[in-house]
């Protein structure tokens, strides 16, 4: 089992900055890639940013790239999502998870973008 805690988010006027934090307990040696997805109201759930733990290799939504950045901690138990250049379309419930099919996620964390 593994646990994970997000935080950070909140309300920011448009291209201002946040920087998400999600925290891994447990189980978490287990799994190399950690992410991050958001879905906004009435909309589907969107993959952001990912990282593998092996290689340190990122990957990045369309929407999102150039803008927001995904690194983590050297005990590999931290993910954080940098987020730049925020738009009123990024406003979300952000959430990280991990596992062989992102089989784990946190309660997620609002970001709202105002205008």
């Amino acid at each position: 089992q593994v646990q994970l805690t997000e935080s950070g988010g909140g309300l920011v006027q448009a291209g201002g900055s946040l920087r998400l934090s999600c925290v891994a307990s447990g189980r978490t040696y287990d799994y190399y890639v950690m992410g991050w997805f958001r879905q906004a109201l009435g909309k589907e759930r969107e993959f952001v940013a990912g990282i593998n733990w092996m290689d340190a290799s990122t990957f990045y939504g369309r929407s999102v790239e150039g803008r927001f950045t995904i690194s983590g901690d050297d005990a590999k138990t931290t993910v954080y999502l940098q987020m730049n250049g925020l738009k009123p379309e990024d406003t979300a419930v952000y959430y990280c998870a991990t596992g062989a099919r992102y089989d784990y996620w946190g309660q997620g964390i609002q970001v709202t973008v105002s205008s």
